[in-house]
């Protein structure tokens, strides 16, 4: 789903994908899941990346299960992390890269995506945003995780700097929120809500 060079590293000792970000970032984006997944049963992660969110998340929301998803190369990795936390609630990584797999036949209430939209190219945030839109039921959630620019501005220097870099890399670069809006309906966005280092949590809710 996402291709992971500016953020996953190799530990040796643990011989499993580490994102040091993802350690940074999971308990203030835990303390908006809790609130805005209260009533969902089944999550799909979009981009699981290292694993490393979907096992603590998981096993803090016991109420639902949460589905892993990537681009199979990423899988062997998440499964590590599965595997060294094993949650009930906790699903294996499912072959998920927009542009080439369908929709996953599961019935998700709500979706979760961090750090994938400026990964990918325009076209493919676009697809991944009418995607959800589409299949997400009346009053499913979508909570987006990353950073993003508003009405053309960055947020910060650092932003503008990393959001060159993506580029630079071949990256689609950092999204614009009105841009994500159009793309995304009949989703409405709910709540934007600031992040520590530049990110943020959008809240989307279908109507």
């Amino acid at each position: 789903m996402v291709r992971s060079k500016f953020t996953i590293s190799r530990v040796a000792i643990l011989q499993k994908p580490y994102s040091q970000a993802c350690e940074n970032n999971k308990g203030p984006i835990l303390r908006e899941l809790t609130r805005v997944f209260g009533k969902c049963k089944n999550v799909l992660e979009i981009g699981s990346g290292t694993g490393q969110h979907a096992v603590y998340f998981a096993a803090s929301l016991a109420h639902l299960t949460w589905h892993t998803s990537d681009q199979t190369c990423n899988h062997d990795g998440i499964n590590r992390w599965i595997t060294d936390s094993p949650a009930n609630n906790l699903q294996r990584p499912i072959s998920l890269t927009i542009g080439q797999d369908p929709w996953p036949e599961l019935d998700i209430d709500g979706v979760f995506s961090a750090n994938t939209a400026h990964i990918m190219q325009p076209n493919e945030a676009k697809l991944m945003m009418q995607m959800i839109a589409e299949n997400l039921p009346n009053n499913g959630i979508f909570c987006q995780y990353g950073p993003f620019k508003f009405e053309g501005q960055y947020t910060s220097e650092s932003n503008a700097a990393f959001d060159q870099h993506l580029l630079s890399e071949g990256c689609g670069g950092i999204r614009d929120i009105a841009d994500l809006e159009i793309w995304a309906k009949p989703l409405q966005l709910q709540n934007v809500i600031a992040m520590p280092a530049n990110n943020f949590v959008l809240i989307w809710q279908k109507h």
